[in-house]
């Protein structure tokens, strides 16, 4: 099952997805507001929170995500998958490298991080002003993660 994540900026549409996933939850929950979102604002930021594996989608719901995907192939903007499947979270991060825009994989504990970063809007963030704190944590979030493979594992 698809539902709605409430409660996120306009320029963001939020996604969980539990149990069984079919073509209908596709069409019914995603699509409309993908389409929405991209005939509005003419680009994508999107967050999954993936709390089922992805062997629950069916054969139909991925054909609706391949469909979905390609239909709007440049103008996705950010892309955050929020899941424990380390494998899932490794492609996307990997993702960004043949799509346009950005896309990183996070833990469910790291949703609050997944929702800042999907929610940020660039174009108006050039300009704004950075406190020394708020510097040095980017900085420690970027480093944090190097010498590390795709599953965690220290390198």
């Amino acid at each position: 099952m698809l539902q709605f994540i409430k409660d996120l900026p306009d320029h963001v549409v939020g996604i969980r997805a539990i149990g069984e996933v079919d073509k209908e939850d596709y069409q019914k929950v995603l699509i409309p507001r993908m389409e929405e979102l991209a005939e509005r604002q003419g680009k994508i930021n999107y967050l999954l929170v993936l709390e089922t594996d992805v062997t629950n989608f069916s054969a139909l719901a991925w054909w609706q995500d391949f469909r979905l995907g390609l239909k709007h192939f440049s103008q996705w903007k950010k892309v955050a998958i929020v899941t424990d499947q380390k494998g899932v979270q490794w492609i996307t991060d990997t993702a960004s490298h043949f799509i346009p825009g950005e896309s990183r994989g996070y833990a469910l504990s790291e949703l609050d991080e997944a929702i800042k970063w999907v929610s940020e809007d660039e174009e108006h963030l050039e300009h704004a002003d950075i406190s020394v704190n708020d510097l040095k944590a980017q900085n420690a979030q970027r480093s944090s993660n190097k010498n590390q493979g795709p599953a965690g594992e220290n390198l």
